[in-house]
């Protein structure tokens, strides 16, 4: 695919420094950390330190500022070695690019070093038990309250609940629907600030996932990002980006399945010979590769 779509030297470069990384610090421990429930926090730090904390953050604000296409190769590298761990970096990535593009110089400086660096870690806070898809009907209310929003209501399925630092949480601060929510950063030490149980998956075990719960949560104005109302377009500026890191992340996984059926196919014996030989095989194995290139087409159209 490197042909089709031209990648330049700078992208080839990044994405060689992300696989490098995979295979040294995910690859060889994924699989424990899955059965372990194990959450990586020490690899992130590791991340940091090559920029994976900040791909799209601005050089300004100690980012790398890449775009979706390094980005995306970026999350397929890692996906390659654990989707779950990529995933989480996905996200991230997302919370702390609203920050640094939507926020005032004030809540940069406050919040951006520390989550450039990954010293501290991100969640993004959209959907809630009664609102997916719908995110516009979400009901996780901020009432202004002197110098303070007062929040209550839950968010659901959250990514690093629980253990991350910081919460970017989409918020009804009016009844208008889609233009009455905001963008709030929380830090996990808030009070009426609390975690719901683990959720039990089959899988992606390394990235913990929860509910926020937020009863009488006092956050300070000085959290809000950009001003009330623009959350809604923040969020799905965010999930823009995130949307297509899932595909990478899919996309890497599913690499690394069929470079494992292919190693197989080549070991197995069957009738004095590797089951790699037989026709019947080969044809499986092309359709499997003729899906996967036809993913990665789509995913890197949708990201250059």
């Amino acid at each position: 695919m490197t042909d089709q779509f031209q990648l330049t030297d700078d992208q080839l470069a990044i994405q060689d420094m992300a696989r490098k990384f995979t295979a040294d610090c995910i690859t060889p421990f994924a699989a424990e950390w899955d059965e372990k429930h194990h959450y990586p926090v020490d690899v992130w730090k590791a991340a940091g330190a090559l920029g994976f904390g900040a791909i799209y953050v601005a050089e300004e604000s100690g980012g790398i500022g890449l775009g979706r296409m390094e980005a995306a190769l970026i999350m397929e590298a890692m996906a390659y070695g654990c989707p779950a761990t990529s995933a989480y970096i996905s996200i991230h990535n997302m919370a702390t690019w609203m920050i640094d593009r939507f926020g005032e110089t004030e809540i940069k400086a406050r919040f951006l070093p520390d989550l450039v660096s990954m010293d501290k870690i991100a969640s993004y806070c959209l959907t809630e038990p009664g609102s997916g898809s719908d995110a516009a009907a979400l009901k996780a209310t901020a009432k202004r309250d002197g110098d303070h929003y007062v929040l209550n209501g839950t968010k659901q399925f959250i990514s690093g609940a629980g253990y991350n630092d910081i919460y970017v949480c989409m918020v009804r601060t009016s009844e208008e629907k889609s233009k009455g929510i905001s963008c709030l950063v929380i830090e996990k030490d808030t009070p009426g600030l609390s975690f719901g149980a683990p959720e039990k998956k089959l899988g992606w075990n390394a990235s913990p996932t929860a509910q926020v719960i937020f009863e009488d949560c006092r956050v300070p104005v000085e959290n809000l990002v950009g001003a009330e109302g623009d959350g809604f377009r923040f969020a799905m500026a965010g999930l823009d980006g995130g949307r297509l890191n899932i595909g990478a992340c899919s996309l890497g996984g599913a690499q690394r399945c069929l470079d494992e059926a292919i190693a197989y196919t080549k070991d197995r014996q069957q009738f004095g010979q590797p089951i790699a030989d037989f026709q019947n095989t080969q044809f499986m194995l092309a359709d499997m590769a003729t899906d996967l290139e036809a993913a990665r087409a789509l995913l890197y159209m949708a990201a250059a």
